[in-house]
């Protein structure tokens, strides 16, 4: 079970955007060219005051020069758990590409309009499924977390407003390195990554050994 890679070419220094973002939104523009499925999707790595980690998949919703960001509740494990210890890392799996985006950083809640403008978006039977799941806490059967949706359902009917839950928001991801990983032939990969020391500080790049 081994694939050589190469066939996507190198990733050099003189081919890196910039600043991350713009190399960011580049990669991220060919993954979905390619056709990837769910190419926001990003391993999510936490670890609470135990400093036991724990991951998991979650939806990439926006990002810009503050950082990357995505939604949840509160509650749930990786809620709960940020909350303790802010430092996470993400991870991009563009496995067909032979490509990884690996971020290391600070999460801290977005502002409450942000996370109800974002709600706003979101399905109808998405916003409904908010307020019926206590992630990650233990539920007896599907039959009562569908007991609560269909209560929800009835009191919330398409197209009635329905409010976002006090405890679900989101989690803008501050970060302090940023890796762009290449796969390359003999496994000597290219692993350039943005870095920097305090959020006031300007970003250099290095290169790591594969």
């Amino acid at each position: 079970m081994r694939r050589e890679y190469g066939e996507r070419g190198a990733l050099l220094e003189t081919d890196l955007a910039p600043d991350w973002t713009t190399q960011f939104a580049r990669w991220f523009a060919e993954a979905t060219a390619f056709g990837l499925p769910e190419p926001n999707a990003m391993i999510v790595a936490t670890a609470g005051r135990d400093a036991r980690p724990s991951a998991r998949t979650v939806l990439l919703k926006g990002y810009d020069e503050r950082g990357l960001v995505f939604f949840t509740n509160y509650g749930s494990r990786k809620g709960r758990e940020l909350t303790a210890n802010p430092y996470v890392s993400l991870l991009f799996p563009w496995h067909p590409l032979a490509r990884q985006v690996v971020v290391t950083g600070t999460a801290a809640r977005v502002g409450r309009e942000e996370t109800v403008a974002y709600f706003r978006t979101r399905p109808h039977g998405s916003q409904l499924g908010a307020w019926a799941s206590d992630q990650s806490t233990v539920v007896a059967s599907r039959e009562e977390l569908t007991a609560r949706y269909e209560e929800l359902a009835a009191r919330y009917p398409e197209g009635e407003k329905v409010p976002a839950p006090p405890q679900w928001g989101g989690f803008r991801v501050v970060p302090d390195a940023i890796e762009f990983w290449q796969g390359r032939e003999n496994r000597l990969h290219d692993r350039l990554r943005y870095v920097r020391e305090s959020p006031a500080a300007a970003w250099r790049v290095e290169r790591l050994c594969p």
